[in-house]
């Protein structure tokens, strides 16, 4: 009886292994259609979650709002941020093809909110990772690493938005 107990509490761990495995190799490979598969899950369920909080004092996750390229239509996505000085940096652990930064990219300009406070920012610009490195934690830095990120994306603020 007891080796059944142990199963049943072994498979769930099991499959969030299997799921964590999956989701390293995928982003650190780039592979296409999974890292589609991993960024259609986040909008749909994890980014809803997150946006409960992001952007307020002490939260993990800012929010940046941006402007449809063809509807027009404002969109608010929660992304991780690092200040940098005037800059903020964004790791791009889906590569540069989400659709929040292909708008940013067209526009030139998006608002920020972080840690309870809005900003403009402009200037979207792709850098080397290596090139910020010494602006990130060591922690920020071993994720850029163990996800294969390449790129980052630096946006000038330059004003804080009433």
């Amino acid at each position: 009886m007891w080796i059944w107990m142990a199963i049943v509490a072994a498979v769930p761990v099991g499959l969030m292994l299997i799921a964590g495995l999956f989701l390293l190799v995928v982003l650190r490979t780039g592979y296409g259609p999974g890292v589609t598969v991993v960024r259609r899950f986040n909008r749909r369920f994890t980014n809803r979650r997150v946006m409960k909080t992001a952007g307020t004092p002490g939260a993990p996750a800012s929010v940046i709002r941006h402007t449809g390229r063809i509807s027009g239509t404002v969109y608010e996505t929660p992304i991780g941020i690092t200040e940098a000085g005037d800059d903020f940096l964004v790791s791009l652990p889906y590569g540069t093809d989400p659709d929040w930064l292909k708008n940013f990219v067209a526009s030139g300009t998006a608002e920020v909110v972080h840690e309870g406070t809005t900003y403009r920012v402009v200037e979207p610009e792709l850098v080397p990772a290596a090139s910020v490195a010494a602006q990130q934690s060591p922690a920020e830095r071993f994720g850029l690493w163990l996800f294969g990120v390449d790129e980052v994306l630096r946006m000038r603020k330059t004003a804080t938005v009433q």
